[in-house]
């Protein structure tokens, strides 16, 4: 029986804590800085855990945590 790939793309977006909610970078935090308010800027730099619809299918694609 071969092994299930980890699909990389994924791996390289989201982590497992260690209660097993997946967590993910909010997009829009990297360049274009100034024109966003601070609290904006302020509210980017926080992981955000996976919606529970979604949460299916990214463990799917991290079968090995």
């Amino acid at each position: 029986m071969p092994k299930i790939k980890t699909n990389r793309a994924a791996a390289k977006r989201f982590r497992t804590t260690g209660t097993g909610k997946i967590v993910f970078r909010k997009s829009n935090a990297s360049h274009i800085l100034t024109k966003k308010t601070r609290k904006r800027k302020r509210s980017l730099r926080l992981d955000q855990i996976i919606a529970h619809s979604d949460m299916k299918e990214v463990k799917r694609l991290l079968p090995n945590g």
